[in-house]
């Protein structure tokens, strides 16, 4: 066997490195079904395992989705849109998302959306035209993921 060949596993050693897995880090279900068929594991022992796993809490999808949506929020100042975006990437389900939203203080949200307004507005200071600025504002905050009527009042108030 080369050493690009990953060595199967059996169901037990699965379960025992899965769970260390999960409890060293929340992690979705599909970045564990994912590490699970990288092991060798066959499609019934993978859906087994997850079922214990969640049986177990190991494996909690909403607790995963607040948690990721937190982290991002408060870390990397992410919006809305792009939490939810990157949430269904991980193909976490829609009521989960919705639930970890709702987890995102509505205060918190509009003061981090106004203080990275402020912020980005202070560092274009060089441009000559405001109508660029305002561009280059709006673009910034649309990438962060914040949702466009939230970011229109807040051009409205920097002008």
């Amino acid at each position: 066997m080369n050493r690009y060949q990953s060595k199967q596993a059996t169901p037990q050693q699965a379960f025992q490195k899965i769970k260390h897995f999960c409890a060293y880090q929340e992690r979705c279900h599909s970045e564990v079904k994912e590490k699970l068929y990288q092991m060798g594991l066959r499609t019934r022992e993978v859906e087994g395992l997850l079922a214990s796993l969640i049986e177990e809490n190991y494996l909690n999808e909403e607790r995963f989705a607040i948690l990721f949506a937190g982290g991002r929020f408060r870390l990397k100042q992410w919006g809305r849109v792009k939490i939810t975006h990157e949430l269904k990437q991980k193909q976490v389900s829609p009521y989960c998302i919705k639930k970890a939203l709702q987890e995102i203080p509505d205060s918190d949200y509009e003061q981090t959306l106004r203080k990275l307004a402020a912020k980005k507005w202070a560092s274009l200071g060089g441009e000559d035209s405001l109508l660029v600025k305002k561009k280059k504002l709006r673009d910034y905050l649309l990438h962060k993921g914040y949702e466009y009527p939230l970011i229109e009042q807040v051009l409205q108030e920097q002008a």
